[in-house]
């Protein structure tokens, strides 16, 4: 009997813009304090792509920077996937740019639109492509530059997002206990004017701006999440206590604290850096994937869960052993 086919993680890797835009910034451009920013979401700090840094620049210093971490080269890669919302263009697919600018000239690159969940969407698919044998490394990016899409005059919403790409290899491994050991994804488009853009090619012809309610995002999203985090568990056999690592979407420091309660996780086995990062949908979960497996927290061995959810409404969670 041939041994299963797991999807390993082999390195992560992260960009930020150069800009770096704190609360005390935005209250001299926007009606807001820095008490009501921190209090309302845990953010003290964000960045700002600027006009030479794109979706795709971003993402691709990312993958570079996960690919040294692996020990790997843009050669051996035959998978890329994006979660984004905030491409550099309506077409071609942000993966392809990034794909050139690898020089990767092999394999397939697409993007995929799960808003916030894109990262979370992404692995899974990834995951998918891997243990059928179809593929053998890809490259799972969040992207994103959601200052592109905000209204600078909306302080309820301007003031929680920011910039950034994080980058995941992932490799297709014979046997043994690391990668990928359950997943669970889920949408329902039912909830759409509580989350979206008021913009697109084919109904204003424009970029639009985000819109959010952000008292009915928050009631939704802990059930949500608890929901594929726990259906994760069964699937693995393994509970709350069992996780060493938390790491879910960076959106809002009051649902995290939330979520985690809710399930029986310990506040001390969350990573979090929505301080730090602000909300930056498809980014959030592999920048901190970043920052925790460069501190040292995570290491090889452990049981990592992501979650997230995003406009839509999407969810999803996976739980990996690193």
């Amino acid at each position: 009997m041939n041994a299963r086919i797991r999807s390993v993680v082999r390195g992560v890797g992260a960009c930020l813009p150069e800009r770096l835009v704190t609360n005390e910034e935005l209250v001299t451009r926007v009606d807001t304090t820095d008490e009501w920013i921190v209090q309302r979401s845990g953010i003290t700090q964000r960045y700002i792509a600027g006009d030479h840094e794109t979706t795709s620049t971003l993402g691709t210093k990312a993958a570079l920077r996960a690919l040294d971490r692996a020990g790997l080269t843009p050669a051996d890669i035959d998978l890329i996937i994006v979660g984004t919302s905030t491409p550099d263009y309506t077409f071609p697919a942000t993966a392809t740019q990034i794909q050139a600018a690898l020089g990767i000239r092999h394999g397939v690159a697409f993007d995929l639109q799960a808003v916030c969940s894109g990262f979370v969407f992404a692995a899974t698919t990834a995951d998918k492509f891997l243990t059928s044998g179809s593929h053998k490394r890809a490259l799972v990016i969040g992207a994103e530059t959601f200052s592109r899409i905000l209204n600078w005059e909306d302080r309820t919403t301007c003031v929680l997002f920011g910039d950034g790409a994080g980058a995941m290899v992932m490799e297709a491994v014979a046997g043994g206990e690391r990668g990928m050991l359950a997943s669970r994804l889920r949408s329902d488009g039912r909830h759409r004017e509580k989350l979206y853009v008021d913009g697109g090619p084919s109904t204003t012809q424009t970029v639009g701006h985000l819109r959010m309610e952000g008292r009915e995002v928050f009631k939704h999203a802990v059930g949500m999440v608890t929901d594929v985090i726990k259906a994760c568990f069964e699937d693995a056999d393994v509970t709350a206590q069992d996780i060493d690592w938390f790491v879910p979407h960076q959106a809002n420091r009051r649902i995290i604290d939330a979520s985690a309660d809710k399930l029986g996780i310990a506040r001390e086995k969350v990573v979090v850096t929505v301080d730090i990062h602000g909300n930056t949908s498809a980014a959030s979960i592999p920048l901190a994937l970043d920052v925790a497996v460069s501190d040292g927290r995570i290491k090889p061995g452990d049981l990592v869960m992501i979650e997230a959810m995003g406009g839509g409404f999407t969810w999803g969670a996976a739980l990996i052993r690193w």
